[in-house]
């Protein structure tokens, strides 16, 4: 065979090669429509968390279950910074509030008036036990934290704090000294340094897709935003791996799921058969209204397919009427929760969720 036809058949087979390779990255629709069908949730229970005090905006939810008692780790805005707060439930439908569990102190560090944290390595195994998995004898918990007073400030970061205790009382977790990703990091990328890292969600991939142990997606706000006010809330999620749940670096320059306007974040994942699962919340787009929750799916953690269907959550009832948003979905004895933030037409901003199957109604009220 000539050197010349050699080159082109090797070339052709390497083509066909990444073609099967790139095929087999992608969720067929048949798959996304079946894990729709599974996940979700058309009876809204109602609000399970309202604020104690007016002018608290209560957000983000994370469950997990320890013995016979499921927890919720959220965050309160009492109108200066964000704080990290703990309840529980006996069934996940009636909560009682326990105490802080990341407080804000006027020490002077980096994250002094802002912490607002999400739980690590809660068990991803969908209608698993929902355990939280301690790494190196600690619980971890990531976070986004800043210095400044107020709604958000710039700049904000995300650090890591943990405990040695069973997370079920509202103990205060430590803290690593310093951010373990910031928007002025060295391998910073285009669409995270407009100085906003938000929301992080850590998981364990025990196939080290990434050739790393631990996963962490994260949503922050990009370079989109200069001077461009139609534009101005674009955010993003990507990637940072790591090995020891201290040091973290990101995975690759690219978000790993986006749209074209406004923010795409908020990330929380499950393991559904052979799919890995990201519930996410889209807002402000420019084909859907408000802002909604929605999914995309992936073999390898790492290539994501966008479900181009129905909301799985949008505003529908009054306590939901200005936003319904940010996931943490779960399935348990047969029935999928579909925990979120419902905020009403004057502001207030709580904790609800819908079902799967018909639960009733919620008495809980802002």
């Amino acid at each position: 065979m000539k050197p010349l036809k050699r080159i082109m058949l090797l070339l052709s087979f390497a083509l066909l090669g990444w073609k099967s390779w790139v095929h087999a990255q992608n969720i067929s629709s048949t798959e996304m429509a079946k894990i729709y069908e599974e996940v979700k949730t058309p009876y809204k229970y109602g609000l399970v968390l309202a604020p104690a005090h007016k002018g608290e905006l209560m957000d983000c939810p994370t469950i997990y279950k320890e013995g016979k008692y499921w927890y919720m780790t959220y965050i309160v805005f009492d109108g200066s910074g964000y704080e990290t707060w703990l309840a529980q439930s006996p069934d996940l439908l009636n909560w009682k509030t326990l105490g802080k569990q990341l407080s804000v102190a006027p020490d002077g560090s980096w994250d002094a008036k802002q912490r607002a944290g999400y739980n690590a390595l809660v068990d991803t195994k969908w209608a698993g036990k929902y355990k939280l998995n301690t790494y190196a004898g600690k619980y971890w918990m990531s976070y986004f934290g800043g210095s400044t007073a107020g709604y958000e400030p710039e700049p904000l970061s995300i650090g890591m704090a943990y405990t040695s205790k069973k997370p079920t009382k509202p103990v205060q977790w430590k803290q690593l000294p310093n951010p373990v990703l910031k928007s002025t990091d060295p391998d910073v990328s285009w669409w995270e340094n407009r100085h906003k890292l938000f929301k992080s969600y850590v998981i364990e991939d025990p196939d080290k897709h990434t050739g790393h142990r631990f996963v962490m997606y994260y949503n922050a706000v990009g370079d989109s935003l200069v001077n461009n006010k139609a534009t101005r809330w674009y955010e993003r999620i990507g990637m940072a791996v790591s090995d020891d749940m201290k040091t973290w670096k990101r995975f690759q320059k690219d978000p790993v799921v986006h749209h074209p306007m406004g923010i795409t974040g908020d990330p929380m994942i499950q393991r559904i058969d052979d799919a890995w699962v990201m519930f996410y919340f889209g807002a402000f787009w420019k084909d859907r209204k408000g802002a909604f929750n929605r999914f995309a799916a992936s073999k390898d953690l790492i290539h994501w397919t966008d479900w181009e269907g129905a909301n799985l959550i949008e505003s529908s009832e009054s306590f939901d009427q200005q936003y319904a948003h940010k996931s943490f979905v779960l399935k348990t004895e047969g029935v999928v929760y579909h925990f979120y933030c419902a905020v009403d037409s004057k502001g207030n901003r709580g904790i609800a969720v819908a079902t799967s199957k018909d639960l009733g109604k919620s008495q809980v009220s802002f």
